[in-house]
């Protein structure tokens, strides 16, 4: 008799979001707005919400007993598959959810985790997702067993025996040594490739994720590199080159978004995706102007800078996508609490011009482009200036050598105390290129008539691109 054919169901899981929000907590307009596009993006179908406001999280179950009824009953009214919850639970609270509603409950931790597991491409990235994922589940492997039952053991080997959730324990501490033992192999090559770059500076795109980083990059650099209105589209690094004017080709690179409360866990595990960002000479901070939560946001993404110690490097903040607000009021908002920020649409190229004369103020304030004349037995510091530097052309003589080099401000101390002599090279305005007056001291007293002190170095190259709103 043959078996009736089964239909598979392709029907995306569906999903009830959840969120406890402390009496202390501050509260957006849509708390689960953002849970909501992280649960589009994993492809359930959200069929309700719920948001409960208390002191503190109950220990058990996280949510009070009587919400965790409504959920429940939220479960059996539309046939939800899954619960998700925008906070991070602990194991016991899991488990209790689960025997309460009847349904797999997932945090917002174990979320994201999945997103960046679908989303990972290269095998560096792959990698990191996987120890993310591991250092996550390894408390949590309780829920993921249930031959708990003791092993048989062999003749002569007669015993109690080994759990099985102990040897998957140790099987999973073993892999996650594997795995940071690679991905330290892998960063030490990444951070070899990012300095053996000598060739451009640097300029690396960071910022909340779907706030247009792909798209700018587009913009800047006709690069064509995918860009989709979804959270995480980006996981891999990509660098293209930019033709920056009064510049030539500089390295600009597209990174993973941040998010709020990201897993420290994946932070550690992406630092050596994030190499190009660690070594950039300039970053560019985008950020959506049009969110509601563009404060949040950009809190979000400076916590995460900290977390890898890069929070001091030298930084724009782009308020990108312009040309999704309608009332001037909103970006005005903004602009008034951080007024070097420089305004920009991405699509419709509004501000790009400004911001592309930003970067190249920036640049030039850790760049000195100069002229060094070394004593041609002094191969030591002739090889300092390729080594540190972008050596631009060499005019040898019969005892000195002429080095056309552009060299970060901070690596000018050896120069100083070995070169012969050092001249700024003019501009084509006939002005030397030294951006910075404390500068002067690292190159010598004859570039101090010709530097201008009445600028604010920090300041954006352009200050009217608010017009580009109205």
């Amino acid at each position: 008799m043959r078996e009736p054919h089964k239909v598979q169901d392709d029907s995306p899981e569906r999903s009830i979001l959840a969120r406890l929000i402390m009496l202390d907590e501050p509260v957006e307009a849509d708390p689960l707005e953002e849970l909501h596009g992280l649960a589009t993006t994993a492809g359930t179908e959200v069929v309700d919400e719920l948001v409960q406001r208390r002191q503190t999280a109950d220990h058990s179950t996280y949510l009070g007993k009587g919400k965790v009824e409504e959920l429940r009953l939220m479960v059996e009214r539309h046939e939800a598959d899954m619960i998700i919850f925008d906070n991070d639970l602990s194991p016991a609270q899991v488990r209790n959810l689960e025997k309460a509603t009847g349904v797999k409950v997932l945090d917002r931790t174990e979320l994201i985790l999945d997103i960046f597991a679908a989303g990972a491409r290269t095998h560096e990235s792959r990698l990191a997702v996987e120890l993310a994922q591991l250092e996550y589940s390894l408390p949590r492997l309780k829920r993921m067993w249930t031959h708990l039952s003791r092993q048989a053991m062999g003749v002569g080997m007669r015993g109690p025996g080994e759990k099985q959730l102990e040897v998957d324990r140790r099987i999973a501490q073993k892999r996650i040594h594997d795995l940071k033992a690679e991905l330290a192999q892998v960063e030490k090559r990444r951070q070899r490739q990012v300095a053996a770059r000598k060739e451009a500076p640097t300029v690396s795109l960071v910022g909340y994720t779907n706030a247009g980083k792909s798209t700018l990059m587009n913009a800047l650099t006709e690069a064509g590199v995918l860009a989709q209105d979804k959270l995480f589209a980006t996981l891999d690094t990509r660098t293209r080159r930019w033709q920056l004017p009064g510049w030539g080709t500089v390295l600009l690179s597209d990174t993973v978004g941040f998010i709020r409360d990201l897993p420290h866990s994946l932070v550690a595990s992406f630092k050596s995706t994030l190499e190009e960002t660690r070594q950039a000479e300039l970053l560019l901070h985008v950020a959506d102007a049009s969110s509601p939560t563009v404060f949040e946001q950009i809190t979000a993404v400076y916590e995460v800078l900290k977390e890898l110690g890069i929070e001091e490097k030298d930084t724009l903040l782009v308020l990108n996508k312009i040309d999704a607000i309608e009332n001037p009021a909103v970006l005005n908002r903004v602009l008034d609490r951080y007024p070097n920020a420089i305004p920009v649409s991405a699509r419709s190229e509004k501000g790009l011009q400004c911001l592309i004369e930003s970067v190249g103020e920036a640049l030039g304030r850790e760049f000195l482009d100069i002229e060094v004349d070394v004593d041609v037995a002094d191969g030591r510091l002739l090889s300092y200036l390729s080594a540190k530097g972008e050596v631009l052309s060499r005019d040898f003589g019969d005892h000195i050598t002429t080095v056309h080099v552009r060299m970060p401000v901070g690596a000018m101390g050896p120069i100083h105390k070995s070169a012969k002599a050092i001249r700024p090279i003019p501009r084509e305005d006939g002005q030397p290129i030294v951006r910075d007056p404390k500068d002067v001291d690292a190159i010598g007293p004859e570039a101090t008539d010709a530097e201008s002190s009445d600028q604010d170095p920090n300041s954006p190259a352009c200050n009217d691109s608010t017009s580009d709103v109205a």
